[in-house]
């Protein structure tokens, strides 16, 4: 019999896209069970992974009454199934299976930080989060920040005093180098996605991809290309993602501009974005926050240069001036210098973008980071046994 892992996540997405392939892979070595709420991804999950999957409802938002409905039943869930290793992402749900799987007595409880929360809010609500991160890590068995920012944001601010490990050289689940590759869209299918956005060829064209809020710099990043603009009309901006204005919006203006400036392209949320970056010129994301961003590993491995923030998992994945241009976080001015940089300068956009896909092969493998979570697993149960 194989020991019983159970992996979970807050909302079935995360699953989904974060974990893309690892659950089959890891189910050679566990039975391995999805726990997640209800929804499409959820069911697609089922299907590629080939394992079964159990509908959890959590939610994002802090909500007592509904969080303590999750954890009750995650909590006889977990009673249920007896998981040797239960391994959770994503905030809400790590703090409720950890809880859970603590006083249902799990033997291996992991939870993975993707990113972090409590460093960018202040006041009554960054102490609640920092509590909420506290009780999910002493409840935890193991730890593991995603990358090596994360690990010291936990560290200075006192989280947890338990070991913390960065599996491999970090993210979660590592780049499909062979899936992602420029080289695997045709141009066929590039001038069918190019005539379907009006975009020419001629065009220089940045990329955005991610949910369109006011934490991943989207003020700042359409303040700077309505500048560019006004003196470059060959240029495109593609947003792919979801307009998300209830938790974090963005402004009236810069709502305004995407509406209203032919210029700025926004997709919705698209399921396959690899086409995308297939038919882009530089990816920009200027995020305040992230954990070890997935889509940054993505349009490296596309042969992209990107155009990132000083912060944690954006710093580690791209070397200022070698595959991108790192700059300040929540500054419009060095967003508009950056891209009319790459635009211009020829010679330091191909420099870039040379470097780009080496930037990733070398340290981001899909099967490196497979490995390693998996020996990482053996490791800990060995612990656990002796």
């Amino acid at each position: 019999m194989k020991p019983k892992l159970i992996r979970t996540s807050t909302v079935a997405i995360s699953l989904d896209l974060l974990l893309k392939g690892q659950l089959a892979f890891l189910s050679e070595n566990y039975n391995v069970i999805a726990v997640s709420g209800k929804d499409s991804h959820l069911e697609t999950v089922a299907n590629r992974e080939r394992v079964p999957t159990i509908n959890v409802s959590m939610s994002r938002k802090i909500s007592p009454i509904k969080d303590l409905i999750s954890l009750i039943n995650l909590y006889f869930l977990f009673k249920k199934e007896k998981p040797l290793i239960v391994h959770s992402i994503t905030p809400k749900a790590g703090l409720l299976t950890m809880v859970a799987a603590y006083f249902a007595r799990v033997p291996i409880r992991v939870h993975t930080f993707t990113g972090l929360v409590f460093p960018t809010k202040s006041g009554a609500m960054k102490q609640l989060l920092v509590i909420m991160d506290k009780i999910l890590c002493k409840c935890a068995t193991n730890v593991y920040p995603e990358g090596e920012g994360v690990k010291r944001d936990l560290i200075q601010h006192r989280i947890t005093t338990k070991p913390l490990k960065v599996i491999a050289n970090g993210n979660i689940n590592g780049i499909d180098l062979e899936y992602f590759n420029p080289e695997n869209v045709t141009e066929i299918e590039l001038i069918k996605l190019r005539a379907s956005l009006g975009i020419q060829r001629t065009d220089f064209v940045y990329i955005f991809i991610g949910r369109l809020v006011a934490d991943k710099g989207i003020n700042e990043l359409i303040a700077a290309f309505v500048k560019l603009n006004k003196k470059n009309n060959n240029i495109k901006l593609l947003l792919v993602g979801h307009l998300e204005q209830e938790l974090n919006p963005i402004s009236k203006a810069t709502l305004f501009d995407i509406q209203h400036n032919s210029n700025i392209i926004s997709t919705g949320y698209q399921d396959v974005v690899r086409d995308y970056l297939a038919l882009a010129d530089t990816f920009v994301l200027p995020s305040y926050r992230e954990g070890f961003p997935n889509v940054l590993l993505q349009a490296g491995a596309m042969g992209l240069p990107s155009i990132v923030t000083n912060i944690n998992g954006c710093n580690e994945i791209i070397i200022n001036n070698y595959n991108g241009i790192i700059i300040p976080v929540k500054n419009e001015i060095t967003i508009f210098d950056a891209m009319q940089l790459l635009l211009k300068d020829e010679l330091v956009y191909h420099t870039l973008q040379s470097n780009a896909r080496k930037g990733i092969e070398n340290r981001f493998d899909q099967q490196v980071v497979w490995k390693a979570i998996l020996e990482e697993y053996k490791i800990i149960t060995n612990n656990v046994s002796k």
